[in-house]
């Protein structure tokens, strides 16, 4: 009786931290998807450092060189505070990442804060703090096996309400901050091309959770 109790409690208290760290993330619970991106035009998002962005049906694809030093970021001309964004990714060659609440620093670096990361070869939907930390949390190897697509669209899930940050790679949760009391709390978001390599990304259907409704509720 007494363990039947304990396993009770445990699954109600696993259903309710479920319930609100994810429920941002989940369609249609939480609020309603809008682009953050309009699929066909840069309206809203400016360049910075070097590599190419262009625009081919729909997709946004970068691209960059390794005679190239300086990394390149297509980054939204707004901060942003607390969000839930999810993203596809096509990584076809090289390093990329997507990051949040960054500050523009210039430089070959370019940006500082937080990336998911969408480089193929290390810790794909990890977090890394650029300018910072380095690596704060990083996904299994095990995880990546099961859940990333290496050649193929995935799509992330970055969920970061206040010292709280979630990350999903196609449904999956990758990695989890509860407290990240270091981070810094705003800033933009950016699409990265790392510098020095020979890079090839693509990216679509980027769409920002519109949490309002679910509050008036």
């Amino acid at each position: 009786m007494t363990r039947r109790f304990y396993l009770v409690l445990g699954v109600l208290a696993f259903a309710f931290t479920c319930t609100t760290v994810c429920r941002a993330a989940t369609p249609g619970e939480g609020g309603t998807w809008k682009p953050l991106w309009d699929g066909k035009s840069l309206a809203g998002w400016h360049k910075q450092g070097g590599g190419t962005w262009e625009i081919q049906d729909g997709v946004l694809a970068g691209r960059n060189v390794r005679t190239e030093p300086r990394h390149g970021h297509l980054i939204t001309d707004k901060p942003l505070k607390d969000f839930t964004i999810r993203l596809k990714y096509k990584p076809a060659k090289g390093n990329s990442g997507f990051y949040f609440r960054v500050k523009e620093v210039g430089g070959n670096v370019g940006v500082h804060g937080f990336q998911s990361e969408i480089d193929p070869q290390v810790s794909p939907g990890g977090l890394y703090e650029t300018g910072g930390r380095g690596w704060v949390a990083q996904p299994t190897a095990e995880f990546v096996k099961k859940h990333f697509k290496p050649g193929q669209w995935n799509e992330m899930i970055v969920s970061a309400h206040g010292t709280h940050i979630v990350t999903f790679i196609n449904g999956a949760q990758s990695v989890e901050l509860k407290n990240d009391t270091k981070s810094r709390r705003e800033g933009h978001i950016a699409l990265q091309l790392h510098g020095g390599a020979d890079v090839e990304v693509y990216f679509k259907d980027i769409e920002i959770l519109d949490e309002s409704v679910a509050r008036k509720k």
